[in-house]
């Protein structure tokens, strides 16, 4: 059956360039892991050594580029046929079967050592990504598969976002000193406390708030120092000021991936993978701090969230506001899903916008590039409430308040009540098993960098 696969998804390809080794590999599986964990690997190395001969200075070989490109991805199918059968097992020999925690960043390395050249090594992908976007081989994409073939299983799946859901190690750091002196300046985000509730601010001023690796780990630390703070309830979102001259001085709540570093290359696979389990998942689901799976007798730590939006929220400024519990909103903003015509899936949107505006306004935004603004009908949709610009301090504060006096605790528990109905962690570990396998490729496609060059380099 394996091998009939793997004939049929190869069988368009002309692999003659091959040496007979690579030529005669049938990817069939014996049932034992260890034996078949020799043959595979094997394979997977004779395949890495001779890419770097065709990669060799001194090599002429015709269609080079398409040549690696074909045995990279007969590589990747038979690494899909391998991690079906042994994900499960390989996840609980991993993680000693479930009783350690490893996040997706750390795991996709770990997995390596355990199996050589399932994922690529650190060094690899470092080497990698001094590359720009349409010069990298695309070796990420093998992160994308393994972790996809890991979500796919319930138990180990729902497992590796439990991980994701723990506190970051930045915060962990920080969290005395914001204890003590209520600010944490991250250098991409801040967080400080008030009297009634905890303000995080986006900050990356010299690409109007958009998101990169430089914001990555900082809005995560600070939206895991709001919910572990003890005292206020309530967290608020909001973008700075930014130094563009169109909006100087002016807050915008977000511009979504940062498409100049993603051209560069500065911005790895991993990023989205990293931010949509991490960040954005733990503002809609908490944080779990025990060692028990999330259930009524253990929830995860969590908390009210309220954006503030300023100008726009594109991209992936938009997801945020999907999971937030109240949205107040400049009048003259908008909100926009671009990740199609970038070539790329706008995070965990698809499965969450529909919700708010139904299945045809939801199409519309993420496959043709609708902009909802603020204050239309659709827009009142996303928004609770639509502002002129200079209310929304007034609106948060009247909004905070109301939350204060009506009681907050019984707030969070009707978000978890709402939650449970509208997005199971079942439902958002599927997701994520597509959204890993599919993002891979998106993010190495050819189109992502043509879009990028038609519509963002000569904007």
């Amino acid at each position: 059956m394996s091998s009939n696969f793997f004939k049929f998804k190869t069988r368009k390809l002309n692999l003659d360039f091959l040496d007979n080794n690579l030529k005669r590999f049938s990817p069939n599986i014996s049932g034992n892991l260890e034996k078949d964990k020799k043959k595979f690997t094997k394979y997977w190395k004779e395949s890495k050594d001779f890419i770097n001969k065709l990669k060799s200075k001194n090599n002429k070989h015709k269609d080079l580029k398409k040549s690696i490109k074909d045995l990279y991805f007969c590589n990747q199918i038979t690494k899909k046929i391998f991690l079906n059968q042994y994900s499960s097992k390989i996840y609980k020999l991993l993680t000693n079967d479930l009783k350690n925690f490893i996040r997706v960043e750390n795991l996709v390395y770990e997995v390596n050592k355990f199996i050589p050249f399932l994922t690529p090594t650190k060094e690899d992908v470092l080497k990698e990504n001094n590359l720009s976007l349409k010069n990298k081989d695309g070796i990420e994409i093998d992160q994308g598969i393994f972790l996809s073939s890991i979500l796919s299983n319930k138990n180990e799946g729902n497992h590796l976002c439990e991980s994701m859901l723990k506190p970051s190690k930045l915060a962990l750091l920080n969290k005395e000193v914001f204890e003590k002196e209520g600010f944490v300046d991250f250098k991409g985000a801040k967080i400080q406390t008030h009297d009634n509730h905890n303000l995080l601010t986006l900050e990356n001023k010299d690409f109007l708030n958009a998101e990169d690796e430089n914001t990555l780990y900082p809005l995560e630390a600070a939206i895991d120092l709001a919910i572990l703070e003890k005292n206020n309830l309530i967290c608020v979102l909001r973008g700075t000021k930014v130094k563009h001259k169109k909006y100087k001085n002016q807050r915008i709540f977000g511009s979504g991936i940062n498409l100049t570093h993603l051209y560069e290359g500065k911005i790895s696979f991993l990023w989205y993978i990293v931010r949509e389990m991490g960040a954005v998942h733990k503002v809609f689901r908490g944080i779990s701090e025990k060692n028990q799976k999330e259930s009524a007798l253990f929830p995860n730590n969590e908390k009210i969230w309220i954006g503030a939006v300023d100008n726009f929220a594109i991209g992936g400024g938009c997801q945020y506001l999907l999971v937030m519990d109240h949205i107040i909103a400049d009048k003259k903003s908008y909100m926009t899903l671009p990740a199609r015509k970038e070539g790329i899936i706008p995070g965990a949107a698809n499965l969450r916008l529909w919700r708010f505006v139904g299945d045809r306004t939801a199409r519309q935004a993420i496959q043709n590039g609708l902009t909802i603004k603020a204050d239309s009908e659709k827009g009142k949709l996303i928004c609770d409430e639509v502002v002129s610009n200079k209310d929304i301090d007034k609106a948060l504060n009247r909004t905070i308040n109301a939350y204060c006096n009506s009681g907050v605790v019984g707030a969070a528990f009707n978000r978890r009540a709402l939650r449970l109905g509208q997005e199971s962690i079942d439902n958002f570990r599927e997701y994520m098993s597509l959204y890993c396998h599919d993002q891979a490729y998106c993010h190495f496609s050819k189109e992502l960098i043509n879009n990028l060059e038609k519509f963002w380099l000569k904007s």
